[in-house]
């Protein structure tokens, strides 16, 4: 097992977990700065006012506009504590992080711009001075510590203003929005940052229907296919737009790692498998990869009655804007099947069957480092462009010991079969260039809204109840981290 030379290897964050600073420096209020704390058994709540004036809190459905029409606003309500707002304040504290990522030796950090920290109203005349004054700064720390930057574009976090006026990317006016931000961003930061992604776990808009329940009504089902289509558009017109500010850029999609297995030998699993494969990932890697909607996407559209509003211009645009890396999220795999099945599995962000030969974290998060190795296979067989494992992690309960002393060895042993999983994948022929750990330093749950789910090599004293002074320390798996770095994947001991 061998990584080749040059690997990035590094860790991920999101803005809308860990940036904080969420009405400073005139960013403008996202989607997720109304949601809430929760936990693995209390859904996170989306907060808002209707036109009488009375607030409200429903069930966070993820990734959309879950309000009802008629006068409504997102409100932050009291009573409810909203951990986004500060995330773990790499907002104030992006010196003393980047100073810990160097020293473990990253060789990239995956992080994501807020757009409303760029347009504050995410269509402004001009962008915000302050915004991009910040990010240059942590960009120019970033590469004088010889760390590349990998920047995300969009982590579920649309300015708010932009939803009242359109809806959740209902509106095609949103291409438009998002190529003028991708042109200040390319343009402010071409010198600083050569690896781009455009919008994160794009997939999870229809994944997310098989993970809560599946049935949606077909106006429902059509809505999340709009909503995929004009970020596909503004996807690849960013990605042609990039291109011509910098021909020496890399932009990625990125998706969510929906492998799922046909829980039984019986045909009908392995066709029921091979259609979960189609709607929940390849629907979108195929139109990021290939410029165009595969075959199978009719028989979707077919199925709920979907009409979509695709022009001329919108085919060429896909086909002149494919992206020039793969990359995907993986924690975990899902079984499917047509059989009534007792044995379930309910969790954060995780449902279905429960499969016999894997063990389960303390969220329901099935351990599968096995599948990481055929997840990488068979999409590299399928796309043959350089891929990325731009999240994986283990959440989990640590405990802090006098002194911030934290054993976490169950975190470097959820580790260690993974990167193997990788290196066996390189010897089978896959181009995998870059591997980012999700949640290198403790942020805020997306799933929970929870701190208690801790993923980082890097703890940061701060609590469910939104307490602590924010102090960082290291783990055990930091220093494990970064023998795994200097050795270029070779030293894998605890």
């Amino acid at each position: 097992m061998s990584f080749p030379k040059g690997f990035l290897w590094g860790g991920a964050t999101a803005a809308n977990q860990y940036e904080g600073g969420w009405n400073e420096g005139g960013r403008g209020p996202a989607l997720t700065d109304y949601t809430t704390g929760g936990s693995v058994k209390e859904s996170r709540k989306v907060t808002w006012i209707d036109k009488d004036g009375q607030g409200h809190a429903t069930n966070q459905v993820p990734f959309d506009d879950a309000l009802p029409e008629g006068g409504v606003k997102y409100a932050c309500l009291d009573g409810y504590l909203y951990p986004n707002h500060e995330g773990t304040d790499f907002y104030h504290h992006y010196k003393e992080d980047i100073a810990l990522f160097a020293e473990m030796g990253y060789k990239v950090f995956r992080m994501s711009i807020s757009w409303s920290r760029i347009f504050p109203n995410g269509d402004d005349e001009e962008p915000n001075a302050e915004g991009i004054a910040f990010y240059k700064d942590v960009f120019t720390l970033l590469r004088q510590n010889n760390i590349e930057p990998l920047v995300t574009m969009h982590h579920f976090d649309t300015p708010i203003a932009l939803v009242y006026k359109w809806g959740d990317w209902q509106d095609r006016r949103y291409i438009d929005a998002f190529v003028k931000y991708a042109k200040v961003v390319f343009t402010e930061y071409k010198d600083l940052v050569k690896y781009w992604l455009t919008f994160n776990e794009i997939n999870n808009t229809l994944s997310c229907i098989n993970i809560f329940g599946g049935n949606i009504s077909d106006e429902d089902y059509a809505k999340r296919m709009t909503h995929l289509h004009y970020q596909f558009v503004a996807s690849a017109k960013a990605v042609k737009l990039g291109h011509e500010i910098n021909p020496d850029f890399m932009i990625g999609c990125m998706l969510s790692g929906m492998v799922t297995y046909p829980h039984t030998c019986d045909p009908k699993d392995i066709q029921e498998n091979q259609w979960s494969m189609e709607e929940n990932f390849w629907y979108c890697g195929d139109v990021h990869v290939f410029g165009e909607y595969s075959p199978f996407a009719k028989r979707l559209w077919k199925a709920h009655n979907v009409k979509l509003d695709i022009t001329e211009q919108d085919l060429k645009d896909l086909k002149e804007g494919t992206v020039d890396m793969f990359t995907y999220s993986y924690y975990m795999t899902n079984n499917v099947t047509t059989h009534e099945v007792e044995d379930k599995v309910a969790g954060n962000y995780s449902a279905g069957i429960r499969n016999p030969y894997l063990t389960y974290s303390d969220w329901g998060w099935a351990v599968d480092p096995d599948g990481l190795q055929y997840s990488l296979e068979v999409i590299y067989d399928r796309y043959r462009i350089p891929l990325m494992i731009v999240e994986n992690g283990l959440g989990a309960f640590d405990t802090v010991e006098e002194g911030d002393v934290i054993h976490d060895g169950y975190r470097i042993d959820y580790y260690i079969p993974h990167i193997e999983a990788m290196g066996k994948a390189i010897d089978n022929g896959v181009d995998l260039i870059a591997y980012t750990t999700w949640g290198c330093v403790d942020c805020v749950s997306a799933g929970t809204g929870e701190m208690r789910k801790r993923y980082g090599f890097i703890y940061v004293d701060k609590h469910d109840d939104g307490t602590g002074d924010l102090h960082r320390g290291r783990k055990d798996s930091f220093f494990w981290y970064q023998k795994v770095i200097k050795s270029n994947g070779e030293d894998l001991s605890k």
